[in-house]
């Protein structure tokens, strides 16, 4: 069982400097991020973040087969992984016991069974360096039209497919490019590949959650979509072997800058089940999160079952967790973007008046006007980027008054719509019928915002703890202390 850290360690604060002992263990908790690597040490014992280092990876490239194409250099991934393991401190990293690793989800990279890399020596660390692999193609992929999507089989699973998902990109290889197809033997996400690197397999392991987030994954049979995919002449090989989240898959095939040969390694998990991992103390928790985008998940009981098709209009999606368990997630595309969009047309407003003003002020201003208007009767629908289940949706206002037009009226109903809308996609009756004891509150649009806390804290009724913020870096090294 996945939810067995001790009393102990519930109770530390998750990222701070300890000083270990010399028989201390270590877990390595690795997140690839989409923009940045993240590495940390996470005392076994007690739970507590000993360091960490996180750095971006400047690894975007631009598709030379399609303009709607979102690439990366995995050379420049792997590359800013062995800097941010190597600056942990060495001493530390030579008492690591094992290794968990999350990252991003949905996207799909390829290469040649055994052949995907070459270990070499660098400043005094072993490392390893991608070799005759492909770039990786994101989930922020966009070749994948509707209308081709509508051109596939429909996948046996209650999640919907969408661009951007690895068996969706390739199927559009298969139509576009097959002969690029036919250089690899292997695929896998950018994890997959870096568990299989640092193990030496011949062929990866994908973990239930990055193969439900690649489409055609049945989690209930958990099992690949075989019949549909060979009769649609999918290349059925390259799909890499399905283990239960949270399993060991293997043990490092070397010294890997100053992690011993022979610690075990994890399969990779899903950074969106890491990051909230990390931050549900007991299983009764929900976690809300409010930085860019606005995420509210809980993890359901081990008897539910979700539904048994799709439904691209529900706002709630079912990922899989650990220990048999689902994620009910409402992901709002608008959150703290919108205040962000909110600013920058002020700031241009200001501008044009021959005035300048920096972004914070304009920010701490607005949310002190907010904070001054206990109440307002102006309505804004803040939904400008839409959302999944209602793309084509649109931001609105409405019960436009005289006296309600202030910049504190303003704000307030601002920061009232975003909640109102996550609202609307998971409602507070909701969590308290699936047994939601406590949410607990993060993300950086959210710690600085007064208002968001007030207005959130006056539709979910529930409890509400701040402080522990998301990681996904230390959610996969959580996951890593379970039975060991």
């Amino acid at each position: 069982m996945l939810f067995c850290v001790s009393a102990n360690f519930r109770h530390n604060p998750l990222i701070r400097m300890s000083s270990p002992t010399t028989s201390t263990r270590f877990i390595l908790g690795i997140d690839l991020g989409t923009t940045s690597v993240k590495a940390v040490l996470l005392e076994a014992k007690s739970g507590t973040v000993a360091a960490s280092y996180s750095r971006q990876t400047e690894a975007d490239i631009q598709s030379d087969v399609e303009p709607r194409g979102k690439e990366q250099d995995v050379e420049r991934i792997v590359n800013t992984l062995d800097k941010c393991v190597a600056a942990l401190p060495r001493h530390l990293l030579q008492r690591v016991g094992r290794i968990g690793i999350a990252g991003q989800m949905h996207g799909v990279m390829f290469w040649k069974s055994g052949q995907g890399c070459c270990w070499l020596e660098h400043e005094g660390n072993h490392i390893f360096q991608p070799r005759d692999v492909s770039h990786l193609i994101t989930w922020e992929d966009g070749r994948c039209s509707s209308e081709f999507l509508a051109s596939l089989p429909c996948p046996q699973s209650h999640l919907s497919l969408a661009t951007g998902f690895g068996c969706a990109t390739i199927f559009w290889y298969l139509k576009h490019r097959p002969e690029f197809l036919n250089s690899f033997d292997v695929s896998g996400t950018i994890q997959d590949y870096v568990v299989a690197m640092l193990c030496d397999l011949k062929r990866p392991l994908m973990s239930i959650q990055n193969a439900a987030s690649w489409g055609y994954y049945n989690t209930e049979s958990q099992s690949w979509n075989m019949d549909s995919l060979k009769k649609s002449d999918f290349p059925v090989h390259l799909l890499p072997e399905v283990v239960k989240s949270g399993r060991l898959a293997g043990k490092t095939s070397c010294e890997w800058n100053g992690v011993p040969e022979g610690t075990e390694v994890g399969a990779a998990l899903g950074d969106m089940q890491c990051s909230v991992y990390s931050c549900m103390i007991e299983e009764t928790d929900a976690v809300m999160n409010i930085s860019t985008s606005l995420q509210l998940s809980y993890a359901t009981s081990t008897s539910f079952t979700p539904p048994s098709t799709s439904d691209p209009s529900s706002p709630v999606a079912y990922f899989p967790y650990f220990d048999g368990k689902y994620l009910a997630v409402a992901a709002s595309l608008n959150g703290g973007n919108v205040l962000s969009t909110f600013v920058t047309m002020l700031k241009h407003w200001i501008q044009e008046l021959g005035l300048e003003v920096c972004d914070s002020t304009v920010y701490d201003q607005m949310i002190q006007s907010a904070l001054n208007k206990g109440n307002t009767e102006l309505l804004i629908q803040p939904t400008l980027l839409g959302e999944r289940h209602a793309p084509n949706q649109l931001a609105s206002v409405s019960n436009i008054s005289v006296s309600n037009l202030s910049l504190g009226h303003v704000i307030r109903a601002l920061c009232q719509g975003i909640i109102q809308n996550l609202h609307c996609m998971l409602p507070c009756q909701h969590l308290i019928k699936s047994g939601v004891k406590r949410i607990m509150g993060s993300g950086s649009a959210l710690s600085r915002n007064e208002v968001l806390k007030q207005e959130f804290e006056r539709l979910y009724t529930l409890p509400v703890a701040y402080g522990k913020n998301v990681d996904s870096a230390v959610g996969a090294a959580m996951v890593m202390l379970c039975d060991w």
